[in-house]
C-alpha cells in the first residue's frame, strides 16, 4: 500500500490526502487531551468511537439540509470528507452555563440559559483560544458580517437538532462547539460544518443523574473516558446496548 500524504496532525486527528482532488482523509487518534494539551493520555477504542458517532451527527444533519464536509466513513477510524478552508474560529453554543462561562461569569454550573447563546473563539492553541467579539472578527477579515449571519444561523440549527436527538435518549445537550470551512463554487463562497461533531467537543449530561458523558470525565477525573463515550454511542444505537467497555468498539454499520 502507498504511504499517504500527511496534510496535518492536530491533537485528536491526522489529515491525509485523499483519493480524489478536493478530497481529504480523516483519521481519529485515540489521544485524549484538555487545557490545550497541558494534560494528555491515550483512551483505546476513543478514535473508533469518536469516528462512528460523529459520521452520526454529520449524517444526520445533512439529512436536514446542514451542508457538512462528510461524504462517507472509510472503516473503523476513518472517514473521506471534502477540503475545505477552515475558518480559523471556534463557533460554541451553549444552552446551560457550564465550564469556562461559569467560571467567567461567576455563574453556578447547571444554570439554564434564557435563550442559546453563541460565542466565537480564535483557534490558537498559544493564547488560549481567546473569545473573540465579532468586531475583531469582521475587522481582522476571518468571516464578513454575512458569513457570520450565515455561522450564527447554521450553529443555531445543529443546535435545535441536536438537542432533539440527545433528548430523545436521556441526554442533555448543555454545549459544544464546532468549525465552519469555506468551499468556493466557481467564484462563490460557500460554508460547510467541518471538523467533528463527538464527546470530544460536546457537554453531554444525563437528564436523571447529571452525569457527565464527555471529555469532562477526563478533564475532572470522574471516571473512565471510554465508558462515558460508549455510553452515548449506546443510547444512539451506534453500538450494541449489551456492550459495557469500548477498549475493542464493536459498532454498527
Amino acid at each position: 500500500m502507498a504511504r499517504r500524504k500527511k496534510i496535518y496532525e492536530g491533537k485528536a486527528k491526522v489529515l491525509y490526502e485523499g483519493p480524489e482532488p478536493g478530497t481529504l482523509v480523516q483519521y481519529f487518534k485515540d489521544d485524549a487531551t484538555a487545557f490545550n494539551a497541558e494534560k494528555k493520555a491515550v483512551i483505546d477504542g476513543k478514535g473508533v468511537l469518536n469516528n462512528r458517532l460523529s459520521e452520526f451527527f454529520m449524517t444526520g444533519l445533512s439529512n436536514i439540509g446542514i451542508p457538512t464536509h462528510f461524504i462517507k466513513r472509510l472503516n473503523m477510524r476513518e472517514q473521506l470528507i471534502r477540503q475545505v478552508e477552515i475558518i480559523p474560529l471556534e463557533v460554541i453554543v451553549r444552552n446551560v452555563a457550564a465550564g469556562s462561562m461559569a467560571k467567567r461569569l461567576g455563574m453556578e454550573e447547571g444554570t439554564p440559559l434564557p435563550r442559546p447563546i453563541v460565542e466565537f473563539s480564535y483557534k490558537d492553541d498559544a493564547l488560549g483560544d481567546p473569545l473573540v467579539p465579532e468586531e475583531y472578527i469582521v475587522a481582522f477579515g476571518w468571516a464578513s458580517q454575512q458569513d457570520l449571519d450565515d455561522i450564527i444561523s447554521l450553529a443555531l440549527r445543529v443546535n435545535d437538532w441536536m438537542s432533539g436527538v440527545m433528548f430523545g435518549v436521556g441526554i442533555k445537550l448543555v454545549d459544544f462547539k464546532i468549525e465552519i470551512g469555506r468551499v468556493w463554487d466557481n467564484e462563490f463562497p460557500r460554508l460547510l460544518l467541518a471538523d467533528e461533531i463527538s464527546p470530544d467537543s460536546c457537554r453531554l449530561w444525563d437528564i436523571e443523574t447529571g452525569q457527565k458523558l464527555d471529555k469532562d470525565v477526563f478533564r475532572r477525573d470522574l471516571g473512565d473516558l471510554a465508558d462515558a463515550y460508549t455510553e452515548v454511542a449506546k443510547r444512539l444505537g451506534v453500538m450494541p446496548s449489551n456492550v459495557t467497555h469500548a477498549t475493542k468498539p464493536t459498532l454498527i454499520n
